[in-house]
């Protein structure tokens, strides 16, 4: 009887572990999609990965960074909340927040999927391990008894 819990709770695991595998590849794979379709390519000017195109975590990092750099640069080194509301430079550090944010964004998505993956790939090793203890358990319940 234990055998067969251990048997069905491993599939149960094991099913699941596939799931959140197959959702974070799919995830990945959307957020590589959409930045691939922006073409965006990381700037000359970076410390990294310059004249990349941004279509991965690293490369979205990248070039949050260079538009940082870049927005720091054109209002004189004030964020946009140090900028008076009247500033023309107002607007210019909004958008590079903004465009920050959503590339910051897309590289917490690449590492929620990239976790979900690795979730889903030890959830798979354990039911896999409680299916492979469950047969041992059968095995060893049908051995015949010893004579003594």
């Amino acid at each position: 009887m234990a055998s067969r819990t251990a048997r069905t709770l491993g599939m149960i695991v094991a099913i699941v572990g596939i799931l959140m595998i197959v959702a974070g590849g799919v995830t990945y794979y959307m957020v590589h999609n959409e930045l691939k379709a922006a073409k965006i390519t990381v700037a000359e000017d970076s410390s990294m990965l310059a004249g990349d195109k941004v279509d991965g975590p690293f490369s979205a990092y990248a070039q949050a960074q260079v538009i940082d750099k870049h927005a720091l640069e054109a209002t004189g080194g004030k964020t946009y909340a140090q900028l008076d509301r009247e500033d023309p430079l107002r607007q210019t550090a909004m958008s590079a927040s903004f465009l920050r944010a959503s590339l910051f964004t897309s590289v917490v998505a690449f590492g929620v999927a990239a976790m979900a993956m690795g979730i889903g790939l030890v959830l798979l090793l354990i039911g896999w391990a409680l299916m492979s203890l469950s047969r041992r358990d059968v095995v060893h319940d049908r051995a015949p008894a010893a004579t003594v």
